[in-house]
């Protein structure tokens, strides 16, 4: 992965002892000119700068996914 990241926030991981959430910016991700994008990682062992999982959502989509996390949270 290319681009500058910029952190935005670290959140506990419920659940976990030392596990983070984190969300981040990205410009140019995947090369020159390419959309920056929101990412989300999960580090179960708190190794913020390697995650576990990651998720790159692109400008346009965050407004959708956060309704979608709204209805998620809803059900649980």
């Amino acid at each position: 992965m290319s681009g500058t990241m910029t952190a935005i926030d670290e959140i506990a991981l419920d659940g976990t002892k030392d596990g983070k959430i984190t969300v981040s910016t990205i410009s140019e991700p995947y090369g020159k000119e390419s959309g920056s994008v929101a990412s989300i990682g999960i580090s179960l062992q708190g190794r913020a700068e390697e995650p576990d999982w990651k998720v790159h959502i692109p400008k346009a989509n965050i407004d959708a996914v956060i309704a979608a996390l709204q209805e998620a949270k809803k059900s649980l």
